[in-house]
């Protein structure tokens, strides 16, 4: 009797045109959480920002769009990729954090649920198309690919759509520094169940949150401008703590799902991972190195391994692993390529606190 297994056949992504380089934010006026003018230069201070992040500029959606706008232009990207019928779709997942929030308006619109918005634009009649959103902070779109495994293998499906769409520029407060971190996009992936005795697809995953402790690294507050006492919500995070949070736990969860594959990191041809901060990664990927005795030319295999975009695409939460996977598998990112039997590291760290990992095989 064959297995089946969950294979991805469809990638679709949407980049917003729109660019916002660094020194756009050379007029802003950024304040500590204690409403205090931060006592630097703009000039200092996105220096300082760049260097740690490694971010030089985002995409900004368009005013008119909203996020379940951005999620079906990926999701159309992706139908047309994997060339599949929509009406054939058992699932459409949106992971997101915030809902649509249009400009001028931040409150989070999220009825009828994203996922049901973006069936209605791709002209979907089929009632067993089932659409619902995840909110698992960056994360997401991630779990969201785990439940779709599980519809897969168990029967309940055998087409599922998972996109990850996010608009953080509408959340984040002007007078924050980390509002330069965050950007807009939309990744796409359509996963299919495929009948096989060979261990192709999906091999693994592993997730985990931690509530208690971490619970509160990443909440929504009032902006930091002084003398703006309005009651809108901005994005807040402690990055300091959350970076040591990432560092301690990420790469854990990375050995446990590579090791639940029966695999070693050797064998490991890509680790994609969520653009959340540049020296981050770089250093969650040296200690998961280390942790199966890997200590020569860490440099170099880190950066070998691990494809990047938050440079030019920012952190756009949700969107930045499956946009990464679309263009890594188009062949749009330099010196990184993609091939059959190539196996895969998925991970993702964010908001709950939450850290999930997972492990793909190319057919």
């Amino acid at each position: 009797m064959h297995n089946i297994r969950s294979v991805i056949v469809g990638t679709g992504s949407y980049i917003p045109e729109k660019i916002v380089k660094n020194d756009e934010f050379l007029n802003h006026r950024f304040y500590n959480s204690n409403k205090e003018r931060i006592n630097k230069t703009n000039e200092e201070i996105i220096f300082k920002f760049e260097e740690i992040t490694g971010i030089q500029e985002r995409r900004y959606a368009p005013d008119e769009m909203v996020t379940s706008e951005l999620a079906y232009r990926a999701a159309l990207d992706a139908v047309e990729s994997s060339k599949i019928d929509r009406e054939s779709l058992d699932y459409i997942i949106v992971a997101h954090n915030f809902g649509d929030v249009h400009v001028g308006n931040r409150r989070s619109d999220m009825v009828p649920s994203l996922a049901g918005r973006v069936k209605r634009q791709l002209g979907i009649l089929n009632p067993k198309t089932v659409a619902y959103d995840v909110v698992f902070g960056c994360p997401g779109w991630l779990q969201s690919v785990i439940q779709a495994d599980y519809y897969i293998r168990t029967g309940d499906a055998k087409r599922v759509m998972v996109i990850g769409s996010e608009a953080l520029s509408r959340i984040s407060d002007p007078s924050d520094i980390d509002s330069m971190i965050y950007s807009d996009g939309a990744g796409a992936t359509i996963l299919e169940g495929v009948e096989s005795d060979d261990k192709i697809g999906i091999l693994a995953h592993a997730s985990r949150s931690d509530t208690y402790e971490y619970g509160k690294l990443l909440w929504m507050d009032k902006t930091y401008s002084n003398g703006n006492d309005n009651n809108e919500l901005f994005l807040k995070m402690y990055g300091h703590k959350l970076y040591k949070y990432a560092l301690l736990h990420v790469p854990d969860e990375m050995k446990e799902c590579i090791l639940k594959a029966n695999l070693t990191l050797s064998d490991i041809d890509k680790i994609i991972i969520h653009q959340a901060n540049e020296k981050m990664d770089n250093e969650i990927v040296t200690r998961l190195f280390k942790l199966f005795d890997i200590n020569d030319n860490l440099e170099q295999k880190v950066e070998e391994i691990m494809p990047m975009t938050i440079s030019w695409l920012g952190n756009s939460s949700v969107a930045t692993l499956p946009t990464l996977f679309d263009l890594l598998v188009k062949g749009k990112i330099t010196n990184h390529k993609t091939f059959g039997g190539g196996y895969y590291v998925f991970a993702s760290v964010g908001a709950g606190m939450n850290v999930n990992c997972m492990i793909y095989k190319m057919p």
